[in-house]
């Protein structure tokens, strides 16, 4: 499986070394969907509404524990086709601002990790 090559930093589409849009492939490809997931805000998918995790309805504004939060996180890494296990860690939770890290593996084995 491949996906679109997302920058680290600007979550924003990459370039490979000839000008054209970089792709990723599998395991890095599953771990940076997984980071995709988290980031993705419920109701904010147009084609599938429940899709997403509810930063305004139970996170933002509601100082929820960190524990609820790595569940939600998890859940959706989960949903990533081939990811078989998912393990996040939360380096910074700050002025409406989560960010972190998700470590996948998936169903052939391997491992890979992506930050968010």
């Amino acid at each position: 499986m491949q996906t679109l090559l997302l920058d680290i930093l600007t979550w924003d589409l990459a370039v490979d070394v000839a000008g054209n849009i970089a792709v990723a492939s599998d395991p890095y490809a599953q771990a940076q969907d997984a980071a995709s997931a988290i980031k993705l805000f419920e109701g904010e998918l147009y084609y599938d509404t429940s899709q997403g995790i509810p930063y305004f309805s139970q996170i933002f504004g509601y100082s929820p524990p960190v524990s609820l939060m790595k569940a939600y996180f998890v859940q959706a890494a989960l949903a990533v086709p081939g990811v078989v296990k998912a393990r996040c860690f939360i380096t910074s939770y700050a002025d409406r601002l989560v960010s972190g890290q998700v470590q996948i593996e998936n169903d052939e084995g391997t491992t890979s990790a992506a930050r968010f």
